[in-house]
């Protein structure tokens, strides 16, 4: 394609954007919201993912040994559990540090009265505190450990893990519904956009055609109008929620502090690092098959 025939194709499209102005500002208003609605929910998922994730990291299973096993035999335990592909790592605690995080926990204000056990009462409560990889692994792993010589007990939380990989599940099949609608729905705006320019040019594709113009050559400048609509439509909203992701999670920091350990949110710019080129590819993708649709059913005059 020649030079010439580039810019004559962005002038038109161009032409056709400011020559159908209201049309093109709805479409462009309608894609920003759309794209804005795509990236809360989209920061919303990432993060929900992210804390979720987190949590699992918290989510462990306790191991207790029979009696009278050695230090060897308890660190070859130790050892065969973390080859295991469900675990990420494990802590042990002995039953001396187990009696002192017990005294800490509950005879803090009354040290004396744990003075009181000559012997320690948790002899018996050495253990390993296994971490998954991820919760929804951990029923798979209990029934290796149950099985496992020198496992006296093993102690885990099913509701914790289950609702962790539940609630994952859930977010992620809301997000694809969520995303179709909105794709659906700026599809059908953009192309109803592009079909008014079409119909307003109609006479003059007509001449076009007649004196040899070809398909290609007539409807290039609808999918440059198309695309800009989409590119623009796509760059505002990401630029304004910018500045709201930085100023809402401020805010929510600020407010419920108390849960810090839990909200815990990405920084902007992991959000922003994916979510700009996706929007902008969002954008651009739905200005196209909105012109494919337009010129297929409207451009054959």
């Amino acid at each position: 394609m020649k030079i010439r025939s580039i810019f004559y194709h962005l002038k038109q499209g161009f032409k056709n954007i400011y020559r159908n102005r209201l049309f093109s500002l709805a479409s462009i208003a309608t894609i920003a919201a759309c794209v804005f609605l795509f990236g809360v929910f989209y920061s919303i998922v990432i993060n929900f993912e992210y804390m979720v994730k987190k949590a699992e990291n918290e989510v462990c299973v306790t191991v207790l040994f029979d009696e009278g096993l050695t230090d060897t035999e308890i660190k070859k335990l130790g050892d065969t559990i973390s080859n295991r592909v469900e675990v990420s790592n494990i802590h042990f605690t002995s039953a001396e540090e187990a009696w002192e995080n017990f005294k800490a926990d509950y005879f803090a204000k009354y040290p004396d009265l744990a003075e009181g056990f000559k012997d320690n009462p948790l002899a018996n409560s050495a253990s390993y505190e296994v971490y998954l990889n991820d919760a929804s692994m951990q029923s798979t792993l209990v029934t290796y450990l149950e099985n496992l010589d020198g496992v006296r007990q093993v102690n885990r939380s099913d509701a914790l893990a289950g609702g962790l990989s539940s609630a994952a599940k859930l977010v992620g099949y809301v997000a694809v519904a969520v995303i179709v609608i909105l794709l659906a729905v700026s599809i059908f705006l953009i192309t109803n956009t592009i079909v008014i320019g079409i119909t307003v040019r109609k006479e003059e594709i007509s001449i076009m055609k007649f004196i040899g113009a070809t398909d290609a050559f007539v409807n290039a400048p609808f999918f440059v109008e198309g695309i800009a609509i989409g590119i623009i439509g796509a760059a505002i909203p990401i630029v304004i929620f910018w500045y709201m992701y930085q100023n809402v999670v401020q805010y929510v920091l600020g407010k419920f502090s108390i849960l810090s350990n839990i909200l815990v949110f990405l920084p902007a710019s992991d959000v922003f690092r994916i979510l700009t080129p996706v929007a902008i590819g969002l954008g651009i993708g739905i200005g196209i098959l909105g012109s494919f649709f337009a010129v297929r059913k409207h451009a054959n005059v």
